[in-house]
């Protein structure tokens, strides 16, 4: 049987007592694969990653050993609720690595989105692989591989991959929920006790704010995105029924405000709310205008150098979801 091919006859994942059913076998499965050797994860604290991490940890406890990496692009709040959870809550190995400088410093005037993404990527497998140096006794990399990367891309996930490593740093997978689609990762992530901010987090690129940062970053049009994303999040969060995505950019160019009197130049905001069934195609949502005129004051209000917000109404095609 193809081992990247998930089970005829596996049901779908939809109740807590299905993912209770399927927490106990992968436990089961993680314990007899890794026996008493250790294992190695790349926690983003996205929510394959996570889920990732707390089976794990329930199934090898302090056998399992998680680098949280900080580029510098994550949204806000985001590496602190790692820390928090992973650190505490789960109690695991966590090493946390500052590299917010490295990166920035390497992605400093680079305006090109795909040379963005090459450095970001080359760059975290650089400090993971660091990092998997320095500790000794390590023969497994677990993965929070889902079934449509399976399916997309032979089961290659960017950033996170055993294949991106150097030779010396080849260690055995563990994918404890390859067979899984989105939906049922969430829902085992509840039954494992994961906070529900951190189960439903919005889908979120590789190259994190990279990319909603746009053209060359720079440190604080970095920031102003990474506020005003905040908020974003915060305000379209309370729609009912929620979007399936949505958040903001930065473009890379600036328009004439007035504040005390005076003229001068700021960014722009530009906010995305879209709906999609399969990622290939997606449709605007229409925002409440109060919600909308929410944003806008509390953005103009709170992020500074911003001095416009603008409403992104294009689907997909022949837009994509992201502004690069």
């Amino acid at each position: 049987m193809n081992s990247n091919k998930r089970p005829d006859d596996m049901k779908r994942i939809n109740t807590p007592e299905l993912a209770k059913a399927f927490i106990d076998e992968q436990v089961e499965a993680i314990r007899a694969q890794v026996g008493d050797g250790k294992v190695l994860l790349a926690l983003s604290g996205g929510v394959d990653s996570s889920v990732c991490a707390a089976l794990l940890s329930k199934a090898i406890g302090k056998q399992l050993t998680c680098v949280h990496v900080n580029h510098g692009l994550l949204r806000k709040g985001e590496p602190e609720q790692v820390c928090e959870v992973f650190g505490k809550q789960f109690d695991v190995n966590l090493v946390y690595v500052d590299a917010v400088d490295r990166f920035l410093d390497a992605l400093a005037g680079v305006a090109d989105p795909e040379q963005k993404r090459k450095i970001i990527g080359k760059l975290f497998i650089d400090v993971f692989a660091e990092e998997a140096a320095k500790l000794d006794g390590i023969r497994f990399l677990g993965q929070g591989t889902i079934y449509p990367d399976i399916l997309e891309s032979d089961g290659v996930k960017a950033h996170h991959n055993v294949g991106g490593l150097p030779e010396d740093l080849q260690f055995e997978l563990v994918e404890p929920v390859k067979f899984l689609y989105k939906d049922e990762v969430r829902v085992v992530g509840e039954a494992l006790g994961l906070p529900h901010a951190m189960v439903y987090r919005q889908p979120f690129p590789g190259p994190g704010l990279g990319v909603r940062c746009i053209g060359a970053i720079t440190r604080d049009r970095l920031e102003a995105v990474r506020e005003a994303d905040a908020i974003v999040r915060d305000e379209i969060g309370k729609m009912d029924p929620t979007p399936w995505q949505y958040f903001c950019a930065i473009p890379d160019f600036k328009s004439t405000g007035i504040k005390d009197g005076k003229r001068y130049m700021g960014w722009a905001v530009v906010i995305r709310a879209i709906n999609t069934v399969d990622a290939v195609t997606a449709e605007a949502v229409e925002i409440p205008w109060d919600m909308l005129k929410r944003m806008r004051d509390r953005i103009i209000a709170t992020v500074p150098g911003v001095n416009r917000v603008l409403w992104d109404i294009s689907d997909k095609p022949l837009s994509t979801i992201e502004w690069e």
